[in-house]
């Protein structure tokens, strides 16, 4: 039986074993992608969105809408504990970013007060390439 993985403590080598050298650097260097080439950006396929680094459950494409903003857009996590919001102030400006909760992976970040029609005024912009979609799963 295999041991579970204790993502938290991998080192940067591991991590560059289990990840291609684009989304290492996403995932584990807060990168991003540019805009509007992602997988998931347009995306409609029922289905919840993992953590790409470690699988974790993020969010349900129920909460996904269509933000025109380049990157898959998502009104709301999974799990509020699932995600991890920090202050960013990077690139000269104050910014929430979103990582992953299980092993601290770099996800996008989160805006608030945009105007979109949604139930909570947030935009979660996630790279497409830090997540992965299982279709039709259901949370």
């Amino acid at each position: 039986m295999n041991e579970p993985i204790d993502f938290k403590n991998l080192s940067e080598d591991q991590w560059r074993a289990r990840l291609t050298p684009q989304e290492f650097h996403v995932l584990r260097e807060a990168g991003t992608e540019p805009p509007g080439v992602g997988e998931y950006t347009d995306t409609t396929t029922e289905g919840v969105y993992r953590c790409r680094a470690c699988g974790q459950e993020l969010f349900r494409s129920s909460e996904k809408f269509a933000s025109h903003c380049g990157w898959p857009s998502f009104f709301t996590p999974l799990a509020g504990d699932n995600v991890i919001e920090r202050e960013d102030t990077s690139h000269g400006m104050v910014r929430t970013e979103v990582l992953c909760a299980n092993c601290g992976s770099h996800l996008g970040h989160v805006f608030a007060g945009e105007g979109y029609d949604t139930p909570t005024d947030l935009r979660y912009c996630i790279n497409s390439i830090s997540l992965t979609l299982d279709e039709g799963e259901e949370a």
